[in-house]
């Protein structure tokens, strides 16, 4: 059962950073503006954002099993429509049915997977980070030899919808466990009346806001970076690609050691040295020169980002136990709001440019010194 729900992430992550990494082909393929791919990658997250919820909370009363099938199968036709779009428009709706897809076929598994083993949800997500992180690294590499063997970016849309078609039908015989306790069969009203005290929480809206800071310099700079490697520092589509293979690449081993590093060092105290050394790298990235700095750069940037999704994850799973549903819901929630910064970025690129706007990044790693509880926080069922 977590094979395949692994299997699920690693596919999403492949999607994500093979679309990442082929921004520039797909924006000369189909003439596309600043301002439109920053709506592409924005608009899209927001809508699923909004209807996501549901998804969490109706998973939470014992409909999980469904809405993942369900949403493995629109995740298949997204990925088909993306493949035959021949216009912005298109483009926009493939995208539009992709990211709620994915939040019922991808982010209710991960649910699932943190109700697998409650004790050991930290460890659960450093195996999803590292599972993911496999998948973005392939991307761009799956990418770069279909453009190398003569194909377009299209074809990679439909390898991932065969592969969504197979996960989805070896989740058809898996029995899901509940995540609610036994005795505490949850009716809708009980069920919204924990989603507005979740809400409400102080400890959830701060693992909220780290989420939505680290993500800065995780799936929000690897939507910008091979623009910012064709556009800003000249390099050729190609190299573009590769730039985002080796950022995310060695990510692999920072999530890696990630694993057995977290029964060694605190985790906050973790995030918050690898923030404060990520300033500093991200300027020294951006003022190189060289792209040979540049790369060496984005891949110590890539080891050093290991952790920010997985450590406030599983400490905002552990802050609602036995609703990861709602968990889920809430980030979703979150989500909305947190959707808009890409298509905020989009514009302000098209405005001032690209090599400005990039600075505005550094406020993931400055939120997370910020923000970050200080000392040791144990939650239960934390390990």
């Amino acid at each position: 059962m977590a094979a395949v729900l692994l299997a699920i992430e690693f596919l999403d992550e492949l999607a994500f950073g093979t679309i990442g990494a082929a921004w520039p082909v797909i924006r000369d393929d189909l003439h596309l503006t600043y301002a439109q791919i920053g709506l592409l990658i924005g608009l899209p997250l927001m809508f699923g954002n909004l209807i996501e919820p549901a998804f969490g909370l109706l998973g939470d009363l014992g409909h999980r099993k469904r809405i993942i099938i369900i949403g493995g199968a629109c995740f298949l036709a997204s990925m088909l429509m993306m493949g035959v779009s021949a216009t912005f428009l298109l483009l926009l709706g493939a995208s539009m049915l992709s990211s709620p897809s994915s939040g019922a076929f991808v982010s209710l598994s991960q649910a699932t997977l943190m109700d697998l083993d409650p004790e050991r949800r930290e460890l659960s997500m450093a195996r999803w980070t590292l599972a993911g992180s496999l998948g973005v690294v392939a991307g761009p590499i799956l990418l770069a030899l279909i453009l190398a063997a003569g194909g377009t970016w299209r074809i990679p849309m439909f390898l991932f919808a065969a592969c969504a078609f197979g996960l989805t039908l070896a989740l058809l015989p898996r029995r899901f466990p509940s995540p609610a306790a036994e005795e505490e069969r949850l009716t809708f009203h009980g069920l919204f009346q924990n989603f507005w005290d979740a809400i409400r929480n102080r400890e959830v809206l701060r693992w909220l806001l780290l989420l939505a800071l680290g993500d800065l310099m995780l799936d929000v700079l690897l939507g910008f970076i091979a623009l910012y490697g064709t556009d800003v520092a000249n390099v050729s589509s190609a190299t573009a690609s590769l730039m985002v293979a080796v950022w995310s690449g060695v990510g692999i081993l920072g999530n890696a050691l990630l694993i057995p590093l977290l029964s060694r060092i605190d985790p906050l105290k973790y995030l918050r040295i690898s923030a404060l050394l990520m300033i500093g790298l991200f300027a020294c990235f951006l003022l190189a020169p060289w792209i040979t700095g540049k790369f060496f750069l984005l891949a110590l940037m890539g080891l050093l980002n290991s952790g920010w999704y997985a450590i406030p994850q599983a400490r905002l799973y552990a802050t609602l136990p036995g609703r990861s549903g709602t968990a889920m819901a809430v980030t979703s929630a979150f989500g909305f709001l947190a959707g808009g910064i890409p298509w905020l970025l989009g514009g302000l690129a098209q405005a001032f440019g690209l090599a400005p706007v990039m600075w505005l990044l550094m406020a993931g790693p400055i939120g997370l010194l910020l923000l970050l509880p200080r000392g040791s926080v144990r939650h239960p069922g934390v390990t």
